[in-house]
């Protein structure tokens, strides 16, 4: 490769902007204590002879890269896209990138993306819930980045949490029921339940519901993962049984639309027949009609507290002198109840 065509070079920034190898290093690492002066006039120069940071070298000397490890379960649903956007729009501005894993709610999963993910000597991690096999505990406890724990405040962080209180979630739902009536109540989940927020917000629910005197009956705990077809398959189970449910509680908005779906396909009114409520307030089922019953979680709004919070750190920035951030959840009555 000929001079003129070789890729530019960290050196070759430093000469164009009139400063040290060094100082450029430092402006283009991030590094504390350098102005911001010279750190646009650093990147100006990199911009304009179009150098690009080797990551890979980076991590191999053992310096943190500017990459962001995101990992959680799915991108299939309503739920964690709008958090991804949240963390990505909080690092928008600064050198930090986010690369994204995804787990299905499988341990061993969350232990692999993790491991391959710490070879790149990432600056944060942003992983999803606060519940962790002894591995992925154990590779963590060796990071000395931030770490945030999203979804879930319902525990002790490893570093920080940003979420909702999935007891308070149970809780909300069960008490409206009651309010409103309903005397034989049933709960629907999915994913087997894996996923630990699931399991502490039907506890709490089925918990609040005892301390009503109105116990729930019964509950389908289905293998899938959520969608509006195993919603449909948890319903048509729940009368199958013909217990004489008159309201169920699903694990989240998929399941509850299927089950309303099913119902409307079926003949079954909702609710005069039976009451469904879901959780986490998607978009979709606010515009269909009968409008769900659910409790909205802001989920935009925990990822870009989480991508805030982590960008902070990383640039030791002065932080808030607590460790668990728990947002407010919204009860959303809708016609289904």
């Amino acid at each position: 490769m000929s001079k003129d065509s070789r890729p530019p070079t960290l050196k070759d920034v430093a000469a164009h902007c009139g400063v040290s190898v060094i100082s450029a290093s430092r402006a283009m690492s991030d590094a504390p204590n350098v102005s911001k002066a010279l750190r646009e006039k650093v990147e100006r120069s990199a911009r304009i002879i179009g150098y690009r940071r080797n990551r890979i070298a980076g991590s191999l000397r053992g310096q943190a890269t500017d990459l962001i490890t995101v990992i959680v379960p799915s991108m299939s649903n309503h739920v964690f896209p709008n958090i991804v956007d949240g963390i990505d729009d909080a690092l928008q501005g600064s050198q930090l990138r986010l690369v994204l894993g995804m787990t299905k709610y499988d341990d061993a999963n969350e232990e692999a993306i993790l491991r391959d993910m710490l070879t790149w000597n990432p600056a944060g991690i942003i992983l999803s819930g606060l519940e962790h096999s002894d591995t992925t505990k154990e590779l963590l406890s060796h990071f000395a980045g931030p770490i945030v724990e999203v979804m879930d405040t319902d525990g002790d962080a490893i570093d920080m949490a940003v979420g909702n209180s999935m007891s308070e979630a149970g809780e909300l739902i069960a008490r409206h029921l009651v309010a409103k009536g309903y005397g034989r109540i049933a709960y629907v989940g999915a994913w087997g339940e894996r996923p630990k927020r699931s399991a502490k917000r039907r506890v709490a629910f089925e918990t609040e519901l005892a301390r009503l005197n109105n116990p729930l009956v019964t509950s389908v705990i289905l293998e899938g993962e959520s969608s509006l077809e195993l919603g449909a398959t948890g319903i048509k189970q729940l009368l199958d049984r013909d217990l004489n449910i008159d309201a169920v509680f699903f694990a989240n908005d998929d399941l509850a639309l299927g089950a309303l779906f099913y119902c409307q396909a079926n003949g079954i009114h909702v609710p005069e027949d039976i009451a469904l409520a879901g959780f986490n307030g998607i978009e979709m089922c606010q515009s269909i009609t009968p409008r769900l019953t659910t409790i909205a979680t802001p989920r935009y709004q925990i990822g870009r507290l989480a991508g805030e919070l982590l960008q902070k750190k990383v640039s030791r920035a002065e932080m808030p002198d607590k460790k668990t951030f728990q947002l407010d959840l919204e009860l959303i009555e809708g016609s289904t109840t």
